[in-house]
């Protein structure tokens, strides 16, 4: 498993068809955020970061596929946890950096075991 994910100096290093790398606007470390939402039902899930080859395997394999920024490194979600997401459709935002993933989550999305990411802390508003 590679350890650095591609630089956004080289897309198309990897498998990613080139007409989809070269649309991408990534970050400075190369990556794109992919919100991850339930297909069904519009709830917001998660936020993961992809660069090419993370994107390209989610599109390949029909399960999301991730780099971790702490661990530096590609991790399959679910792999570990069993909390997989199926991928039922990718789509680019407008700008080209931004991918929302509709996936149909099985089990907690969220690490802390929570359905989503979102439902342990919500702001106070006014």
């Amino acid at each position: 498993m590679s350890t650095t994910p591609t630089t956004p100096a080289a897309p198309g290093s990897t498998a990613l068809a080139p007409e989809i790398a070269a649309r991408l606007k990534r970050t400075q470390d190369g990556l794109l955020p992919a919100i991850a939402q339930q297909h069904d039902t519009g709830e917001v899930l998660m936020l993961g970061w992809m660069d090419d080859e993370a994107l390209h395997r989610t599109l390949t394999t029909g399960r999301c596929t991730y780099w971790s920024r702490s661990r530096r490194e590609y991790w399959v979600k679910g792999d570990t946890s069993g909390h997989a997401q199926r991928v039922v459709s990718v789509a680019l935002d407008c700008d080209g950096d931004t991918l929302l993933v509709k996936v149909d989550q099985t089990g907690a999305a969220c690490h802390t075991g929570d359905r989503t990411c979102f439902d342990a802390d919500v702001l106070p508003l006014g």
